[in-house]
């Protein structure tokens, strides 16, 4: 499965993608991908997407990015 850094628009990763599903540091489910937003456990939208961006719901301030995608557990021998 592919997994995607989501990291701070200061450079701090701050939650991960595992496929379309949106997980906190610790591991716990907190979202996911609905078409062009990241929408949380109850289904309202709380960031909009475009491409890696990741934007605030009111226009286009800058929240953050996804990092290119990784197969899980691709350097671990």
């Amino acid at each position: 499965m592919k997994v995607r850094s989501i990291v701070s628009h200061k450079g701090e990763l701050f939650a991960y993608m595992r496929g379309d599903q949106l997980f906190t540091l610790e591991g716990e489910l907190s979202g996911r991908i609905d078409g062009d937003y990241m929408v949380d456990l109850a289904g309202r939208k709380i960031w909009r997407l475009r491409g890696d961006g990741i934007y605030a719901l009111d226009g286009f301030e800058p929240f953050g990015y996804m990092s290119e995608p990784r197969i899980e557990n691709e350097f671990l021998d």
